[in-house]
């Protein structure tokens, strides 16, 4: 189910009128925070309210060969944030190249957060925005603490 356009837009006004930069985009919104790009979506929810769900790419990419370690230390890692977690997605391969049966699979680390809000009256659309602040500082520094300390992402 998704939510009705004017949802979505309210949503994108709010966040746009608190100065942050979002451009609409196919079936949800960018949100330009410093360096970080967060994609958002929304869906209505079948008991009422909005679902908003958050993306960040981190533009890291691990192949399956290091999938043991990686997933040890992102288990770590996920235990200590509040406001999101990070998960791989698969790397589908461009469509103009031919498949490569020998080449390794490839994974994306992304930061992913869901959350519900009963309506989208003020306090929930500030609460939305609190929420983007910590997930985005949250996973971004749980990243780079990890990658610039002396273990990266084994345990």
């Amino acid at each position: 189910m998704t939510a009705p356009q004017s949802e979505l837009q309210r949503i994108v006004s709010s966040l746009q009128a608190s100065g942050l930069t979002v451009e609409s985009v196919e079936d949800g919104a960018m949100i330009q925070h410093g360096e970080s790009r967060v994609a958002l979506f929304a869906e209505g929810d079948d008991q009422g309210g909005v679902i908003v769900r958050l993306h960040l790419d981190l533009d890291l990419y691990v192949e399956e060969d290091s999938l043991p370690e990686i997933l040890m230390g992102m288990n770590l890692l996920n235990q200590g944030l509040d406001y999101g977690m990070l998960n791989l997605d698969p790397v589908e391969p461009d469509d103009d190249e031919e498949p490569d049966e020998d080449a390794p699979l490839a994974f994306a680390v992304l930061g992913r957060s869901v959350l519900w809000l009963p309506d989208l009256g003020v306090i929930e659309l500030d609460r939305l925005r609190e929420h983007l602040r910590r997930f985005e500082a949250e996973v971004t520094e749980a990243m780079e603490r990890t990658l610039h300390g002396s273990k990266g992402l084994s345990a």
